[in-house]
């Protein structure tokens, strides 16, 4: 059975959405109820930055290697990276709401969050300003090794230095969660839900990855995946005008 970490993932996201739901979690002040957002906004993060370093390191393959099937994994990834990384800032907005008292407070890692998503969402209008497929991919690899430094820059580094004040736990000076309530009952939800939202997003990942192939082996029929016809610039778009033409 090749799929079993495919049924752990939906069993670990299931049981991290019912856990976080319905465990008990400690009587924090200011924090109250809403420290169970620690099982979605945080956790999600970790399974987005699971997904960019993949499409980092895919990007460094296709430098190296020029094959458009690293291209493919490395754009996909950010896709799917994105898109958690969306859905861990509006939870993280709705804790921000009812802890700090404020949808968005100028924080140096909410501020930090923001730049990446931004800078991540500059690498997907890029690839989409180019046609020329082989063009687009040297490009893109190029910038999505930029855009990931600049996240290690502004998520990792920045809210760490001596000096940076930061509301979130264990930055500025303030404790971090294992410290003073991350508790067992808690640690029993929280590490299950990371590994859960991890192999979602992977899997998620998988399944674009086939599309994506499908459908440039669709456009451009056997010279798809021929790396002398990648180097040589057979994969344009008079194919694709052909193509369109003949069902047309």
């Amino acid at each position: 059975m090749k799929n079993w970490w495919k049924a752990i993932a939906v069993i670990l996201v299931l049981y991290a959405i019912v856990g976080g739901l319905l465990t008990d979690v400690p009587a924090m002040p200011i924090l109250n109820e809403t420290i169970r957002n620690l099982y979605f906004h945080v956790t999600m993060w970790f399974a987005m930055m699971t997904l960019l370093i993949i499409s980092g390191v895919y990007s460094i393959k296709f430098i190296s290697g020029l094959k458009i099937e690293d291209d493919i994994v490395a754009s996909q990834a950010v896709n799917i990276g994105m898109l958690l990384g969306f859905l861990g800032l509006a939870t993280g907005m709705i804790w921000a709401r009812f802890t700090w008292g404020a949808w968005w407070v100028s924080d140096p890692k909410l501020n930090g969050a923001a730049i990446t998503m931004l800078a991540y969402m500059a690498y997907l209008i890029l690839r989409n300003s180019m046609d020329d497929e082989y063009k687009r991919a040297k490009v893109a690899a190029v910038y999505n090794i930029f855009a990931f430094v600049m996240m290690i820059v502004f998520i990792w580094v920045l809210p760490r230095m001596e000096g940076v004040d930061s509301l979130h736990p264990g930055q500025g000076g303030n404790p971090g969660f294992d410290v003073y309530d991350l508790n067992s009952n808690m640690r029993l939800v929280f590490y299950p839900a990371i590994i859960g939202w991890t192999l979602l997003g992977v899997w998620i990942l998988q399944i674009k990855i086939r599309m994506e192939k499908l459908q440039l082996k669709l456009i451009y029929g056997n010279d798809f995946g021929r790396q002398e016809g990648i180097n040589e610039g057979i994969l344009d778009d008079n194919k694709l005008a052909k193509t369109i033409e003949n069902e047309d």
